[in-house]
């Protein structure tokens, strides 16, 4: 490590560890103190550069450190006390390893000396999280600080980013030693690996030129590459259709003619359709998960697959691929474009907008509200010109359906650890992060009672979210379950909650409701005039399905689509709305 001009001057561990985050440029700092971080809490206080935001929980103020870099692609940075404080992160930092979301989480930790002896709010988080980190650290020597902290947030945002997490035993916090900050890290074991390999590149262009049927497969990784521009300039090039991860939406704008929308369990029909019948797949920054796969040997049967990942190991992990490429997905692409021709897509493209109209996304609208309506009506009111930070469930599928992306960034959810609870923290952090567009959180009612606490925090530094609840009622995708594979034995799914409006207003927040379609679009219109936070509450259908929908472990031949109307629903007059994506 190369360091920089030193401070002679001797400091405490705690204001080390607060000029680190300064030469990291963090500006936020989402935490929670307590005895352990009492000496860096002090350290904080005299600091301007750093803001620092207390949440009402340790899961709450991890979910907002993700936001806050899903949202900017800057690492989010979270900071807890030991003990219970750590231990409540750890969902968060699952949360962050499954979708490899940069962020650096710090937590106290007893005096070295009683580290073993189960002292009072010891709790050993280097073990709890090892598997659940990139790395983590627990540092023993006040002289290792900065450096530690230097290599903590390499570490985090290189490569394939991913949580790293700091253990700051209390005395070492209070030990003392002369400031110097490494300008640059090189670690022997850790090199990521960047450009893709030309002999691999050229067998990519050959695969590519021959392909009849060819379709681009767009996972997160493309956006947490800032590649977005590289991809869309790839896909226009070639005449390639894009078909989208859960976490992709957003890497190519969802009103192009080659957009199939999302692809997976409940991706949009044609999408699967495409992908089924492709002849060549090539998949970029994505991991060939479960929920887009179905059963992995009835995959994309007849394609060739080419594999763009800057992780080695996510590669012919779950599917066997043809060509592997190592390395960032911006840099590859980039090198890639020049070596490859417009290919002739015409009748593939035509035969795909074929099926959009044979089989697009639609659903009945009646008096009763739908979530599909709601976010709809959200989609044309925003233009797309918004962040959307889904939490998990029905309505999480819905906003992945009906909800028209654009832009890179602009679609935040929780994906492989599905979350309840992330949306409403992770908005918030968010919203530190971007001042210039709207930062809209969709929640169902089960997932927003999950972490309710941090209206508090929304209130406190007016964080202007506006927070949608759509309330069923039900825990909805397990009820959905129960009633297509379990027998319709509806087991501890219904749910009984508060009047959102009274809560919200009891934070001091606005609130609005709406209980019938034809309130929707002035309800929604309501929320996003009003300055500052505010949350509407919209009493949805009972007993709603997603579709299209693929049966877990099942095939593409298996895809249910929406049933014809039911008996209930023919007694009222119904207009069927469909939506094309793309």
């Amino acid at each position: 490590m190369t360091h920089s001009s030193s401070h002679q001057r001797l400091m405490t561990g705690a204001e080390i560890f607060v000029r680190s985050l300064v030469e990291e440029k963090v500006d936020v700092v989402f935490g929670y103190p307590g005895g352990a971080v009492i000496g860096i809490y002090d350290a904080l206080h005299d600091i301007s550069d750093i803001k620092h935001i207390l949440t009402r929980h340790e899961q709450g103020a991890v979910h907002a450190a993700e936001g806050y870099s899903k949202a900017s692609g800057r690492p989010g940075v979270a900071l807890v006390t030991s003990g219970p404080g750590a231990t409540n992160t750890v969902t968060g930092i699952a949360d962050a390893y499954m979708d490899s979301i940069p962020i650096v989480v710090f937590t106290g930790q007893v005096a070295l000396k009683l580290i073993g002896n189960d002292a009072f709010q010891e709790a050993d988080i280097v073990g709890i999280t090892r598997p659940i980190t990139k790395h983590n650290y627990l540092v023993r020597d006040v002289n290792e600080l900065a450096a530690t902290i230097k290599e903590a947030f390499y570490v985090a945002t290189t490569g394939r980013p991913g949580p790293v997490l700091v253990d700051l035993p209390k005395d070492v916090m209070a030990s003392k030693a002369v400031f110097s900050y490494p300008k640059s890290v090189k670690l022997r074991s850790y090199q990521p690996h960047t450009e893709g390999h030309q002999k691999q590149l050229s067998k990519a262009a050959e695969l590519i030129a021959k392909a009849k049927r060819p379709v681009l497969y767009v996972g997160g990784g493309t956006i947490l590459s800032g590649a977005s521009e590289e991809l869309t300039a790839f896909a226009r090039a070639t005449g390639i259709p894009v078909t989208t991860t859960l976490h992709g939406l957003g890497a190519f704008p969802e009103s192009d003619e080659l957009s199939l929308g999302m692809l997976g369990m409940h991706g949009t029909w044609y999408s699967n359709t495409a992908v089924h019948y492709s002849d060549l797949l090539i998949a970029v920054g994505a991991r060939f998960d479960d929920r887009v796969t179905g059963r992995t040997d009835a995959f994309a049967p007849e394609a060739k697959k080419i594999h763009i990942d800057i992780d080695p190991s996510n590669i012919s992990k779950n599917v066997k691929v043809d060509v592997p490429i190592v390395g960032d997905v911006k840099t590859v692409l980039k090198q890639l474009t020049p070596m490859v021709k417009p290919l002739d897509t015409k009748d593939w493209v035509r035969t795909i907008r074929a099926w959009k109209e044979e089989h697009p996304l639609r659903y009945r609208n009646g008096k009763e509200v739908r979530m599909q309506h709601v976010i709809q009506t959200l989609s044309g009111l925003t233009k797309g010109n918004a962040v959307m930070v889904s939490d998990v469930g029905q309505h999480q599928m819905w906003m992945a359906q009906f909800f028209n992306y654009m832009l890179p960034r602009t679609h935040l959810t929780s994906g492989g650890l599905g979350t309840m609870g992330f949306s409403l923290p992770a908005a918030m952090g968010a919203a530190f992060a971007r001042r210039d567009i709207p930062v809209i959180s969709v929640s169902g009612d089960g997932g927003f009672q999950m972490n309710i606490q941090e209206l508090a925090t929304i209130r406190e530094h007016s964080v202007p979210v506006k927070i949608i609840i759509l309330n069923n009622g039900y825990l909805g995708m397990v009820r959905q379950w129960q009633q297509l594979f379990w027998r319709k034995r509806y087991s501890h799914v219904e749910m009984f909650g508060p009047d959102f409006v009274k809560v919200a207003e009891a934070y001091g927040i606005p609130g609005f409701r709406a209980t019938q379609t034809a309130e929707v679009e002035e309800t929604l219109r309501r929320l996003l005039d009003t300055e500052g936070p505010a949350l509407a509450e919209f009493r949805v259908m009972k007993e709603d399905n997603v579709y299209p929908m693929i049966p877990a472990g099942q095939t593409y031949n298996e895809i249910m689509d929406v049933p014809e109307a039911t008996e209930e629903e023919q007694g009222e007059r119904l207009e069927l709305v469909t939506i094309a994506k793309g």
